[in-house]
């Protein structure tokens, strides 16, 4: 049998981390940027952020992922400034702004309700950020021109908002958010009311635009596919908690915890038991990555109990002694048949015990 360790999960970084790895190598980070310590939020007897500490590089992008209800947007709106922290503290560039209202923060926010003015046109829209801050007229046009160039709407200043599709308001609404070139963007849920397709588009553009003005950001969604797009770092939340911080390549290849993988949408997550059915020596449970698998050529036999239409791929669900397991093709053997299945130990990966996942 092929023996699987234990697992150490990665802990947050720190900005005491950020420092020594910006003076350790090539990437310079110009500042700390964001670092949040032991922050707390209650709504009464109810504990929203259970004491996350997180710090964000200058030019890092971190995608705050987990399921509804975890605390990801009470995270992004106390960092923002809009919700009171009962304990903790929030700094940037090491200056403690933890009661700085939102406004003196130089960071910017967008949601996913668009937030925009229907009586304005959408240069007035855009411009409004930097009227408040007290620009002159010709650097509101100015800073509004280059902000609709920016996310490709050169020429859209004088169209109404009920004029726009869902997609051009998405992009008004970050434009909105950029104009005043903020040190820190914060952006909730942005893509949630759109269909996959333009979700899509949106999430590649927005990281394109993010990495053209080297801007750090804070992206708060539900939707793994959409974090993978934009984000370098992805930190997933659960019960106010933080349970895996890491580069996002990493945190799929080695999720941590049953409950990370799952939700990130590894299907084949199993019990040491499960594991030790397909010759796995494993003390923990196990997320055995599709990559591990392979049909054909030697292996177990395996019994075809579901077969999947997916476009290019179909998903096989397979049976192996009782352990179900899944995979893509794109020749999929018919449901009854017996295959063969092999398993190649060095994509699966220990996941710490958890008890709730």
């Amino acid at each position: 049998m092929v023996s699987v360790g234990p697992h150490d999960p990665t802990p947050p970084r720190t900005g005491d981390q950020i420092r020594r790895e910006a003076a350790g190598s090539d990437r310079h980070f110009g500042g700390v940027g964001l670092e949040v310590e032991g922050l707390v939020v209650r709504y009464g007897a109810t504990t929203a952020v259970a004491g996350v500490s997180l710090a964000v590089a200058p030019g890092e992008i971190v995608a705050l992922l987990g399921p509804s209800g975890c605390g990801k947007s009470t995270l992004l709106r106390a960092v923002a400034g809009l919700e009171a922290p009962a304990a903790g503290t929030v700094r940037w560039d090491g200056t403690d702004i933890t009661r700085l209202p939102p406004d003196r923060r130089g960071f910017g926010l967008m949601f996913q309700d668009h937030a925009l003015f229907p009586h304005r046109t959408v240069g007035q829209n855009v411009a409004f950020g930097l009227r408040m801050a007290g620009r002159t007229r010709a650097d509101q046009t100015a800073g509004m021109t280059a902000a609709l160039a920016r996310v490709g709407l050169a020429g859209f200043e004088d169209r109404t908002i009920d004029t726009l599709s869902c997609g051009e308001a998405q992009r008004v609404a970050l434009a909105l958010a950029l104009a005043p070139e903020p040190r820190l963007l914060m952006l909730d849920e942005p893509l949630g009311s759109l269909d996959r397709v333009l979700r899509d588009e949106l999430a590649a553009e927005l990281r394109r635009v993010l990495g053209d003005l080297g801007l750090a950001a804070v992206h708060v969604t539900h939707d793994q596919e959409e974090a993978y797009a934009v984000a370098d770092r992805i930190v997933v939340m659960r019960a106010g908690a933080m349970v895996r911080d890491g580069p996002a390549a990493a945190v799929w290849g080695d999720p941590g915890s049953a409950f990370v993988a799952r939700f990130l949408g590894h299907a084949n997550v199993l019990t040491a038991v499960q594991a030790a059915a397909l010759g796995l020596d494993a003390t923990t449970p196990v997320v055995v990555a599709e990559a591990a698998l392979a049909l054909g050529g030697g292996g177990r036999p395996a019994r075809v109990v579901d077969v999947r239409f997916r476009g290019a791929t179909s998903r096989v669900v397979l049976d192996v002694d009782g352990v179900a397991l899944s995979l893509h093709t794109a020749t999929p053997p018919a449901i009854g048949a017996t295959v063969a299945l092999a398993v190649d130990p060095a994509h699966v990966h220990p996941l710490a015990p958890d008890a709730a996942g």
